[in-house]
């Protein structure tokens, strides 16, 4: 379960948003909404351990009943997708995941948790495929592999969908949402989109107004 409790960031001695409390629990998808500046991505800033240092952090924020704020980004294992993919231009798809791959590993191993991966994504074959030969979806898919493939406890999602067009977004989605419930981890989405939304929890950050979507 992902917490966060009382949680608020404060710029300038002024709070972003009022405190913030919500238990995500594995498994599930919630939802923060809001307008541009209201702090929706400082706040998965936060989250992952990557706070600007221009912000302060008051409350907490748990992963499986145990604080993550002593710890730093590399050792908190939360995943993070962006609306840019951000894969590597000079490296082949497998080395873009083997990227997320712990260094002991075996060779075999990485390879063969490379291309399950791959397979699982609807892409097999493709590890020594160029970034650039990608179209938008594929590049969206290779780049959650790459998030998954560390193994996070938890994955943030920062309007991962908002540069894909209705069709492709619907597609990528859908497959997103089915892997974060098929490994059972907790998922914390932003987006100015309603329709991005899952069931489940949605959080107006601008307003903190949260309600069930059914």
């Amino acid at each position: 379960m992902l917490k966060l409790q009382a949680v608020q960031i404060i710029q300038n001695g002024e709070p972003l948003f009022h405190p913030l409390s919500i238990d995500i629990k594995a498994g599930e998808i919630a939802s923060i909404m809001g307008t541009s500046g209201c702090g929706k991505s400082t706040l998965l800033s936060a989250i992952s351990g990557n706070l600007a240092d221009v912000f302060s952090l008051e409350g907490d924020i748990q992963l499986n009943d145990q604080s993550v704020l002593p710890l730093p980004m590399e050792k908190r294992r939360i995943g993070i997708l962006f609306q840019d993919d951000l894969l590597f231009p000079h490296m082949s798809i497998a080395e873009n995941l083997a990227f997320a791959l712990p260094q002991a590993l075996p060779k075999s191993e990485r390879q063969e948790k490379i291309v399950e991966a791959l397979k699982q994504a609807g892409l097999p074959g493709f590890e020594k495929r160029d970034p650039g030969t990608l179209s938008g979806g594929q590049r969206a898919r290779v780049s959650l592999l790459r998030s998954l493939l560390a193994e996070p406890r938890a994955l943030l999602l920062d309007e991962p969908f908002s540069k894909l067009d209705q069709e492709l977004k619907d597609q990528i989605r859908t497959f997103v949402f089915d892997t974060v419930r098929r490994m059972n981890i907790p998922a914390l989405l932003v987006s100015h989109d309603i329709r991005d939304c899952p069931e489940g929890q949605v959080i107006n950050l601008a307003n903190q107004e949260g309600q069930d979507v059914r």
